[in-house]
């Protein structure tokens, strides 16, 4: 009982383990939680409890008992039930989040908890301080898109209407509502939203925070998120693609994110992604990323690992030549990350297959993944032959199918987005004479990479087709020049790694632009100045880049 409310709560597994609280939000009930718990309960304690008004829970006849400073004393009252002797490790989602970072930052209940995971729900003191200091710098956009996004909270304060809504059997099903916790609820926003922007003071806390951050939440945006970091004295904070209900959604990966905080305040090494995610220290876009690239030992693969290494990044340098490959990862471990060296060829299914049963057993899923290995090949269409086809489709085509093939699973069972990256050509819509066989199957991985981008999107993966022009790699040193022998194809191989290097764009813009993509999760990459005026060409006027093509002949 708490101010004569009864609470209901549940408990789950070993008293004597270290003990979760899983706080819900609004509309739900502490069944939000049923999949996550399940998942814990077989390490720790777990506890769950119906906020006032929710669920088995009494409700407060006064619309003011539902105020933070209430919801806070409840939650304080819980803990004090469940875990007398030691401090628990908070989990809340939604309205539970806002009540429970009302918690940790009141000194009076602080010492109760050993960490806080908290998922789309700020602290509102933080919100109010954030707007504030958005506002005072002319800041307004992200303050609009917020309030945008946050458009039910004004019409919560209206009289009648919200109740009515609720009553829509379509509305609650949606939104796994109960009608009388809904309506029961809507006070929380009557209550505790009035007045949002002034001064609420100075919330701190030292308890250690982890925010989860979900990148498609419809209600709270990521922009809020680094409103939380000048109040906490410890923060972690970890991306998930996902939308505001992923505790149901998503569970598998919430309760592995929860598990590794967890055991990481208790002690336990930092997980990959726990490291990356440090918030207060200085970090690397990428830090807390594995990254796996074929193709690496050389061109821009290689330029591309170091690029990723340097922003933080592990790095799986995979190529069919030994030497290059470690050499690779020698050079990106100088950047103080992880970097190990495989040896495979992409023409192989089974050989790839056996490479990602390999790093996932050694390094665990990848969470970048980029098909890069490739090889040339120029010469007139009459005079490639069926062996030269092969040849080109098993690498730069069957190459790219075989890596997607073997990686693209482990991230989908992974739950936790990911990004595809393959390595197309300005080729790919640029039809130039004597490169008939390289451009198709760069057409073809063109194509295949925004296939996947919408088949993969459910699962929050992103898959970008990059798009180079002419970049001086030292793929043009082995470029099978159709129809020539060896002596005529020698110098047609010097003669294009001069013009090459003329040019003076190296991989490593390329990478750069890696980089960028994968930030930014682009579709289609051009990257060199041809490549922009080739996929802008093929989409405005496909005949003008046909003509253009039979008149700028390759290099050969």
């Amino acid at each position: 009982m708490v101010d004569g409310l009864r609470l209901a709560v549940s408990t789950q597994g070993d008293p004597n383990a270290p003990t979760i609280l899983l706080v819900h939000g609004y509309p739900d009930s502490s069944r939000i939680w049923d999949d996550v718990a399940a998942q814990l309960v077989d390490r720790f304690h777990v506890v769950r409890y119906d906020v006032r008004g929710c669920g088995d829970s009494d409700a407060p006849a006064d619309k003011a008992d539902y105020r933070l400073d209430q919801l806070a004393g409840d939650l304080a009252a819980v803990v004090r039930a469940v875990s007398r002797d030691r401090p628990v490790h908070l989990v809340a989602h939604d309205w539970g989040s806002i009540q429970a970072w009302h918690a940790v930052t009141d000194p009076e209940y602080a010492e109760l908890f050993a960490s806080y995971t908290s998922i789309s729900g700020p602290c509102l003191d933080h919100i109010a301080a954030w707007m504030r200091g958005q506002l005072r710098r002319g800041r307004l956009r992200p303050v609009l898109r917020q309030l945008v996004h946050s458009w039910y909270i004004g019409f919560f304060q209206l009289p009648v209407l919200p109740e009515l809504s609720w009553r829509l059997p379509l509305l609650r099903r949606k939104l796994h509502a109960n009608a009388r916790d809904a309506r029961n609820g809507i006070q929380l926003y009557r209550v505790n939203m009035l007045g949002t922007l002034r001064e609420r003071g100075q919330r701190r806390t030292t308890v250690p925070v982890q925010q989860i951050a979900l990148t498609r939440d419809a209600y709270v945006t990521p922009a809020l998120l680094p409103a939380a970091q000048p109040w906490c004295a410890s923060l972690w904070r970890r991306e998930l693609p996902f939308r505001h209900w992923a505790p149901r959604e998503h569970p598998g990966v919430i309760a592995e994110f929860v598990t590794e905080f967890v055991e990481h305040i208790g002690g336990a090494p930092a997980s990959r992604g726990l490291r990356g995610a440090r918030i207060d220290r200085p970090s690397r876009h990428f830090a807390g990323k594995l990254v796996l690239i074929t193709g690496a030992g050389s061109g821009i693969g290689r330029a591309t690992a170091l690029a990723f290494a340097e922003q933080g990044a592990d790095i799986l340098a995979v190529d069919i030549d030994q030497d290059s490959a470690t050499a690779t990862a020698t050079t990106a471990r100088q950047y103080v990350v992880d970097a190990h060296a495989f040896v495979a060829d992409v023409s192989d299914h089974a050989g790839m297959q056996a490479l990602a049963a390999k790093v996932r057993a050694e390094h665990g899923v990848p969470d970048i993944v980029m098909a890069n290995a490739g090889i040339g090949m120029s010469g007139p269409f009459l005079a490639t032959e069926e062996a030269d086809w092969q040849r080109i489709i098993g690498v730069n085509l069957l190459g790219v199918v075989h890596t997607l093939r073997a990686f693209a699973p482990l991230l989908v069972e992974r739950d936790q987005g990911g990004q595809l990256v393959v390595t197309a050509s300005a080729a790919a819509f640029l039809p130039w004479p004597t490169l008939a066989a390289y451009s198709t199957t760069k057409a073809a991985v063109f194509s295949l990479a925004q296939s996947l981008r919408t088949e993969l999107a459910e699962h929050g993966i992103g898959v970008s087709a990059i798009c180079p022009g002419i970049v001086a790699t030292n793929i043009t040193a082995t470029t099978r020049f159709v129809g020539q022998d060896a002596q005529a194809q020698h110098r047609s191989q010097e003669r294009t790694t001069a013009l090459y290097k003329r040019r003076r764009f190296g991989p490593e813009k390329v990478a750069d632009e890696v980089l960028r993509a994968v930030r930014d999760n682009r579709a289609v990459v051009p990257v060199t100045p041809e490549a922009h005026v080739a996929w802008f060409g093929s989409r405005v006027s496909p005949g003008i880049v046909r003509a253009v093509g039979r008149w700028v002949r390759p290099p050969e």
